[in-house]
């Protein structure tokens, strides 16, 4: 008797189809037996299939209906993630939240948290003195909206109230910590974690500060508003090399209690070292279903996941997750 194949239907938009249906997942996954197929975007998801598993990175009211009609269909079927929970992650108001109010037991003495940030939602905001006393610069700007489009990544590094006018609300102003120039990318699949260490924002002194621009647009950071020597980049690659990775026990703890939080299976989170405190870790930034294809042997990782989605070891809690969500809404 032939082995039972299964399908996973993936709808996602043309990018994200280019950057993470590679032909090597493809072909992982069909060793495996599961068949990764696309969803024509173009006819009701529910006259397509039928699929053991759905994944999707696609927004609107049109769609979460579609999802709806597909689950009520077909029961079984699994949705890869919610997307009520997925649109928690796209409002900064909201998106850190969810970490402060973790309990967790850090080990080694380390600790965790959150940068302290404010919501900004009109100009006069940014142009009263009073209103930003408290605000300690330097700053990072990040829009409010984190949907993934390209606007959502228009980010400036804010040296001083000069560069605050130069700004266009909403907006959330968010603490810049010094942290040795790397990010570390925790990637989330399922109960599958793994950290990966990344360039970053350098460091910035006491005199930067004093930037003439005000502010600088992220993908100007390492220009003339922040001097680098000749041998800066030979400097950075050893910094890289040689960071300390955070401990292991915490960021998995952290994926775990987020996971749980958040009802996602698909996410990465980023961390960085305060540079004030060793040992004391903040989340910076939450993304939904990232560029997996950047971790190393993600289709690995990801058909593991599929496979124990669809062979109903992970399916009972991707679907107890759901049903959390139901439950909240009812």
């Amino acid at each position: 008797m032939a082995e039972r194949r299964f399908t996973v239907g993936y709808a996602l938009l043309p990018k994200k189809q280019r950057t993470f249906i590679l032909d090597s997942l493809l072909a992982l996954a069909r060793s495996r037996g599961i068949d990764l197929v696309a969803v024509d975007l173009r006819r009701p998801l529910v006259d397509q299939g039928p699929f053991d598993c759905v994944l999707h990175k696609l927004r609107g009211e049109n769609w979460s209906r579609q999802l709806r009609e597909f689950s009520s269909r077909y029961p079984d079927a699994v949705i890869v993630d919610s997307p009520d929970a997925i649109d928690r992650l796209h409002d900064r108001t909201s998106m850190l939240q969810v970490v402060s109010g973790l309990e967790i037991d850090c080990p080694d003495g380390s600790s965790f948290g959150i940068p302290d940030q404010v919501m900004v939602y009109d100009r006069e905001w940014l142009l009263n003195e009073q209103s930003c006393e408290g605000l300690v610069f330097p700053v990072i700007a990040k829009p409010l909206v984190a949907d993934g489009s390209e606007q959502s990544h228009e980010m400036s590094l804010v040296f001083n109230r000069g560069g605050l006018s130069k700004l266009e609300p909403p907006i959330v102003l968010q603490e810049f910590v010094n942290h040795g120039g790397v990010v570390f990318k925790v990637y989330v699949v399922g109960g599958y974690v793994q950290c990966v260490k990344r360039r970053s924002l350098p460091d910035l002194s006491e005199e930067k500060l004093g930037c003439p621009e005000g502010l600088v647009p992220f993908s100007q950071v390492s220009n003339s508003a922040i001097p680098e020597n000749d041998g800066d980049e030979s400097r950075k690659a050893t910094e890289l090399e040689e960071a300390e990775m955070p401990p292991r026990s915490l960021t998995a703890e952290l994926a775990r209690g987020l996971r749980r939080a958040m009802k996602l299976n698909l996410f990465n989170f980023d961390v960085i070292r305060d540079a004030r405190y060793g040992d004391r870790f903040l989340v910076i930034d939450i993304n939904y279903f990232p560029g997996y294809a950047k971790m190393p042997c993600y289709e690995t990782v990801l058909t593991d996941f599929l496979w124990d989605v669809v062979h109903k070891n992970e399916k009972d809690e991707v679907k107890c997750l759901e049903d959390e969500i139901c439950s909240s809404k009812g």
